[in-house]
């Protein structure tokens, strides 16, 4: 049987955490570690089910690293992960219905077809990226 979550991990830390689109147990299951800023879990319900109505309170929180959750609503899309010192690692493709969370590490992208992905990070945005050169793959 497929493992549809999959974790990339850099000099042993979890760079990634991949949710491929075959992935749809009953309830609810969150795939992220609990010291996570960016929490990510699957949510499958029947029909009629209630979700009783609620309101987050205000708590503060604080991240130290900025996260991003990207789905793949269409395509294919090359990941390439990288060590801090910007030397490459390895390479993962996503694919439509497939969504990465990005923890930790460098990374880029290559759209091996045309696609459109739907991001989700800690705002208020910042520029704040290191752009690099990336070494040979």
């Amino acid at each position: 049987m497929p493992s549809f979550i999959e974790e990339v991990k850099v000099d042993g830390v979890i760079a990634a955490i991949i949710v491929r689109s075959g992935f749809n147990p009953d309830g609810i299951q969150f795939v992220t570690p609990d010291d996570y800023s960016q929490q990510l879990g699957y949510m499958r319900r029947p029909a009629g089910y209630v979700i009783q109505p609620h309101i987050h309170l205000q708590v503060e929180r604080k991240a130290s690293f900025t996260q991003e959750v990207l789905y793949v609503r269409k395509g294919r899309v090359r990941v390439d992960f990288y060590r801090d010192d910007e030397s490459y690692v390895e390479s993962r493709e996503i694919a439509m219905g497939d969504v990465i969370l990005l923890s930790t590490g460098g990374h880029g992208f290559e759209m091996i077809e045309e696609s459109e992905m739907i991001e989700v990070k800690q705002g208020p945005y910042m520029d704040d990226k290191r752009r690099f050169t990336p070494s040979p793959r």
